[in-house]
């Protein structure tokens, strides 16, 4: 929860241990150094104070950032550091584009996957640009030389100059853009900068300075919910092209550039398609399938012209992290997509571990469910019990609830057996069919065939992941499906699918596409002949082919 509240107001980068940390950190121990330094008039013989105190700063600095768990962000702030004070140790003095061109090198050489970080691409774009907008700020001493006022104008300046020129950086990378970040930035910078960082570093000597910092953190989230609390807190849009990013990016540089008006006008009509950009939807009458790549689970994402449904949220992998959290919410994100409903097809964890994650962030939906009354999501939003007989259509597009009936409910069954079967029909002339049967096993199958004859479906969801006890030879010869979709994770400890089940498939001709193979599966009802496998359509080339 805290976390989401630190995205909502742009300030995440403030709660780790980032570069602004120890950048901070190498300024104080350097202006420590250097004073101490200028004491000894030996010392000075030996060594100027201020290569000292840059020596000492970087030391110090590495020193902090080891002790601080030496993440990511910390080693490329530490190479960055090193970079610059070597430089200014050998009397060398370039352009701040060199500068800047030399910090990215080393960093790059360091680590050649930081290209794909996007703390990466913000950091060194914001340098960039805080550079190429304010050189007068980057001479040594220039922020020294200006009065109270000017500096705290000169710092919202820089700001709002980010903030603008990373806009689109941003939507790009996370689909969400904070509309109060620049007024909570303002506010948390010299906050956590002049006093909680600080607090926190001298309690290592006085434990009650840690109360002092616990206080300042607490003042600092309340101010940050309230903000996050507001209707326009955040911007959220669908994830835009990379090559109309990079020009939505540089719109935002020419608009902050210390350039004419005439030319700074003409960052607009470039970052204006980055704002009003919208992920394709289906046609009236038709629907989207989208089955997450979320290892061993179910989560297929439906949508429709106007709708969307989520069938499950995929797995729980551990305490802090689950399917909803990893892959179902930036995907909703990406897509710029609101549930209407979310289908939780039944109770085991790889079916519901991410819901709790989609409820939390789609208030709006309403939950269809086989769960028991008195199971924990219960409590997170009371669930509509899936019947057979229930039926909705949305732009044109059928959904049928097939299973389970009314009287399951009644008799003890496996969650497996309650689990919750939706049937799609879309319209027009050649009117496609999809079926996702979640955990069902064969008495299930039976149960369906008898009542819902016929049962033929273009797609296919495999029945519990291709298990041996699923996916009867009567159950295919009644869909009879084109395709079939199998999730589970590579190399499962369930064996899944099962290989006598898969000779069942290929026997009736049916083309199988499973995630290990396939990754995220896409499939739309008006292209029935087209199947996009993301995993090998768009592997690079370092990702690991699956036998």
């Amino acid at each position: 929860m805290d976390w989401d509240v630190f995205r909502a107001t742009g300030v995440a980068h403030l709660v780790s241990i980032s570069g602004l940390h120890i950048t901070m950190f190498a300024w104080g121990a350097a202006w420590l150094v250097g004073g101490l330094w200028r004491r000894s008039g030996r010392l000075c013989l030996r060594l100027p104070a201020p290569d000292a105190a840059l020596l000492g700063g970087l030391l110090l600095a590495s020193a902090y950032a080891l002790f601080s768990g030496w993440g990511i962000p910390a080693q490329r702030t530490c190479l960055m550091l090193a970079a610059v004070a070597l430089l200014r140790l050998s009397g060398t003095r370039w352009p701040w584009p060199q500068v800047w061109m030399l910090a990215c090198a080393v960093v790059v050489v360091a680590d050649p996957w930081a290209l794909l970080q996007a703390g990466f691409w913000l950091s060194f774009v914001a340098v960039g640009v805080l550079f190429a907008t304010d050189a007068s700020g980057t001479q040594p001493g220039a922020g020294l030389a200006r009065g109270t006022g000017a500096r705290a104008l000169a710092m919202l300046r820089e700001q709002w100059v980010v903030t603008v020129a990373l806009a689109p950086l941003t939507l790009l990378l996370f689909g969400q853009l904070s509309i109060v970040g620049l007024a909570a930035n303002a506010v948390a910078i010299p906050w956590v900068t002049l006093v909680i960082t600080p607090l926190a570093m001298l309690g290592v000597l006085l434990p009650p300075l840690w109360d002092a910092a616990g206080g300042a953190i607490a003042a600092l989230m309340a101010l940050l919910q309230w903000l996050a609390a507001w209707p326009w807190a955040t911007l959220s849009l669908a994830t835009a092209p990379w090559w109309l990013a990079a020009a939505g990016v540089l719109g935002g540089v020419l608009l902050v550039a210390h350039l004419p008006l005439h030319l700074r006008s003409l960052g607009l009509p470039l970052l204006l398609p980055v704002l009003l950009w919208q992920a394709p939807v289906p046609p009236v009458g038709q629907f989207e399938m989208l089955a997450a790549d979320i290892g061993q689970g179910n989560a297929v994402l439906v949508r429709t012209a106007t709708h969307a449904l989520l069938y499950d949220t995929g797995p729980r992998y551990s305490l802090e992290s689950d399917a909803g959290h990893r892959v179902l919410l930036p995907l909703l994100q990406a897509l710029h997509t609101r549930l209407d409903t979310l289908v939780l097809s039944h109770r085991d964890t790889d079916h519901v571990g991410g819901a709790p994650a989609v409820l939390a962030m789609q208030p709006q939906a309403a939950l269809l469910s086989s769960i028991a009354a008195d199971d924990h999501l219960q409590s997170l939003r009371p669930a509509q019990r899936c019947v057979a007989g229930q039926h909705w259509e949305w732009d044109g597009v059928r959904f049928e609830v097939l299973h389970p009936q009314a009287a399951d409910y009644d008799s003890p069954h496996s969650p497996n057996a309650l689990s919750c079967v939706l049937r799609l029909h879309s319209a027009g002339a050649q009117p496609q069919t999809a079926l996702l049967v979640g955990d069902i096993e064969s008495p299930q199958e039976e149960a369906l065939l008898a009542r819902h004859a016929p049962l033929r479906a273009d797609v296919l969801l495999v029945p519990h992941h291709g298990s041996k006890t699923s996916s009867s030879e009567a159950f295919l010869d009644a869909v009879q499906p084109r395709q079939a979709w199998v999730q589970t994770g590579y190399r499962n400890r369930y064996g899944h699918p099962a290989p006598e089940v898969m000779l069942r498939y290929a026997g009736r001709g049916i083309v199988v596409h499973d995630a290990p193979h396939c990754g995220a599966i896409t499939w739309r009802s008006d292209r029935p002949a087209q199947t996009v496998c993301a995993r090998s359509g768009e592997m690079r080339y370092w990702a690991h082919r699956v036998p």
